[in-house]
């Protein structure tokens, strides 16, 4: 089971190697909670030598790397996986893939430490990827602090998209991780408050040390090799409106995989004080320079008459 987990998960392109082990976690293992206290990162299991008597030499390293590839539940899975997809793969354009892999592991493994150092006597098993995802959180903000990060707002039943600055809400972020931290006293309903802290400031540190490293010449071959075959499926296009003319006009980026095969983009579209969200559809086969026609999304004509919204397509 061990050496599924770790390579498995080596291929941290592939969001779904995560949901495999989920998936083998919770219908193969017949003692979940055993499993999560072997597996899963046990501060007491360090600290008091009682309990690190039961455990080999190896089983205590490992469990400090297989902690960030369970789970405690679908929901933990789908956030750690939604705030990955939203910065993984920035950092990892940025380092290429086989640093970012050395990169994420080191930041889980920090994490975990910073975690058991603030609850060192804890007997309580603490597992997920939101440690290594904090470190890749506080690489996204030295790399980008000025990029928009599209957040969801609920008002009541109505859901509000608004862009902020990526500073600001990373920012806030680790400020509420740190008084979470402070005030629980490290832990509270099984979250690793210090293991997030953790991760995005050694994330930071290791950035700043990858980035001073020369590239080799296997991170230059695996790059072609990995290349991105789709853009984010969601979306910001701002469009513009000459004059009195009643059609707006944006642009859509694809890449030349989903110009060859077809895609479907949500797309958010802000104009005035209004802002829509739209399903996209990218026929196969498009060229760069092709127009996609959205009916009924342009300007308000002044005898009540919809325009249309036009999206250039571009070829990243």
């Amino acid at each position: 089971m061990p050496v599924v987990i770790f390579f498995t998960c080596l291929d941290l392109e592939q969001k779904s190697s995560y949901v495999v082990i989920y998936l083998v976690q919770v219908t193969l293992v017949p003692d979940i909670n055993r499993f999560v206290y072997i597996y899963g990162l046990v501060p007491a299991r360090y600290s008091i030598p009682q309990i690190t008597s039961y455990f080999t030499t190896g089983q205590q390293f490992f469990s400090l790397l297989s902690f960030m590839f369970l789970h405690g539940g679908f929901w933990h899975l789908l956030g750690n996986m939604w705030f990955l997809y939203i910065f993984g793969d920035n950092v990892e354009d940025r380092l290429g893939p086989l640093r970012y892999i050395v990169f994420y592991l080191l930041c889980g493994i920090t994490s975990g430490l910073s975690h058991l150092i603030f609850n060192l006597n804890s007997n309580m098993p603490t597992i997920g990827a939101s440690g290594a995802i904090a470190g890749v959180m506080g690489a996204y903000l030295i790399l980008h602090p000025n990029a928009k990060i599209l957040t969801l707002i609920p008002i009541i039943f109505i859901p509000w998209f608004v862009e902020i600055p990526a500073f600001f809400f990373l920012g806030l972020w680790f400020v509420l991780q740190f008084i979470s931290a402070t005030g629980s006293h490290g832990s509270i309903g099984g979250i690793a408050w210090w293991a997030h802290i953790g991760g995005f400031i050694f994330g930071i540190i290791y950035l700043k040390i990858f980035l001073a490293l020369p590239e080799t010449g296997v991170t230059h071959k695996l790059r072609r090799v990995t290349a991105k075959k789709k853009t984010h499926r969601l979306q910001v296009i701002r469009p513009v409106g000459p004059g009195k003319d009643p059609h707006l006009y944006g642009t859509i980026t694809i890449t030349s995989f989903e110009a060859l095969t077809g895609t479907i983009k949500l797309v958010n579209i802000p104009w005035g004080f209004q802002k829509r969200l739209v399903r996209v559809t990218v026929p196969a086969g498009v060229q760069a320079g092709s127009k996609l026609k959205l009916k009924s999304l342009g300007k308000t004509t002044p005898d009540g008459q919809r325009g249309d919204l036009y999206l250039k397509v571009t070829i990243a």
